[in-house]
């Protein structure tokens, strides 16, 4: 008992931190863009803090819910979300940009579809292991009907398309299969066979071309499909070890695109230097311990997966965002969870946050 009050402790004290961080540098990252585009310097903080306002919320109501009882609208859950992700590709009905359908817009507010589905997938997939404990290894009643629903909601998220999106939540439920005990030469014929289309997937546009160029030979074209990267290697190398000062970015003024989203960990580098990005790094290490010793600690098998696939979901994601920042992977477009802008994500990772504080609250005596 006393360690789950260490884990909820730590997994509440490395998120509020890593928000407060969040907000502090969106607004340092965002403000010159803002004012430029938006004629307001603290657009998009506002629209930040509006969204972790309804975060906030979410967590909280995540906190207080009946686990036992939302289980039983699992399947639900996983139909609505999707609906919504079906709905999104209408025309005139899901909001495009940048050459990609993946929002709605309400009231001037963004909403992404596919974040909502991540919790929904997770939530389904642990009910549905759990239920099928006794038959894991039979290919027609669990196995294949697994791999169906995987697929079904990667493809649709493929479709916006989405690409680093559809294969973080592919891994992640890979991590549950592999969890729940399918056999890894299940898993791993699964894996082969999906090679081809994520092949594919990935060569099949230009732009993913491009991105797979960059980052094998970036500065055989900095000017194009190189220059994202190495403005962000120009951001993290200037940081040094201190930084040059938190607001004091120069790559932030028109250089590095997304710098307040898909970057914002190269201006962290910058201004924060190395002792601000391995600030960060731990904090992430703190939430992922704690949110470890909250499953290992789980009575039944049910919240386990649960929370196995909410803490991997996290932790992939800001390993995903950490990696491209500095070229260690190529070019995925996912936001660092809590500290960049981007509201569908944040609203996502926040109500994951409070479904791991229910779990945290677990009895040994409460059904599984």
């Amino acid at each position: 008992m006393e360690s789950l009050k260490k884990a909820r402790a730590i997994l509440l004290g490395s998120t509020l931190v890593l928000l407060a961080l969040g907000a502090v540098m969106i607004y340092s990252a965002s403000a010159i863009y803002a004012l430029d585009q938006m004629k307001d310097s603290a657009y998009y903080l506002k629209r930040h803090l509006a969204y972790l306002a309804l975060g906030g919320v979410l967590a909280w109501l995540a906190a207080l819910v009946n686990i036992q009882r939302l289980r039983r609208h699992a399947k639900g859950i996983l139909i609505a979300a999707l609906a919504l992700l079906a709905m999104v590709l209408v025309p005139h009905v899901g909001h495009s940009m940048g050459g990609a359908r993946r929002w709605f817009k309400i009231l001037g507010f963004s909403f992404q579809p596919s974040e909502f589905l991540k919790l929904a997938l997770i939530f389904y997939m642990a009910d549905f292991l759990d239920r099928r404990r006794e038959s894991l290894h039979d290919l027609k009643r669990t196995v294949l009907p697994a791999l169906f629903i995987l697929g079904l909601s990667v493809g649709l998220v493929f479709k916006q398309p989405d690409f680093g999106t559809a294969v973080t939540v592919a891994l992640v439920i890979f991590i549950l299969f592999f969890a729940a005990g399918f056999r890894v030469s299940t898993l791993l014929t699964a894996v082969l066979l999906a090679a081809p289309v994520v092949v594919y997937a990935a060569l099949s546009r230009p732009y993913r071309r491009k991105r797979l160029l960059a980052f094998f030979h970036p500065w055989e074209d900095p000017r194009g499909v190189g220059f994202q990267i190495i403005q962000s290697f120009l951001a993290l190398g200037s940081g040094g070890f201190f930084g040059v000062g938190l607001g004091q970015s120069q790559q932030k003024l028109f250089y590095l695109p997304e710098s307040h989203t898909d970057f914002i960990f190269s201006i962290i580098g910058e201004e924060l230097g190395f002792v601000g990005t391995s600030a960060v790094v731990i904090l992430f290490i703190l939430f992922l311990f704690a949110g470890m010793v909250i499953v290992f600690r789980s009575h039944h098998f049910f919240p386990q997966l649960l929370g196995l696939g909410l803490v991997s979901l996290i932790g992939l994601e800001a390993v995903i965002n950490i990696g491209v920042s500095i070229g260690a992977l190529p070019t995925k477009g996912l936001s660092l969870p809590f500290i960049s802008y981007g509201g569908s994500a944040l609203l996502a990772n926040l109500a994951g946050v409070g479904l791991l504080w229910t779990l945290s609250k677990e009895r040994p005596g409460e059904s599984g």
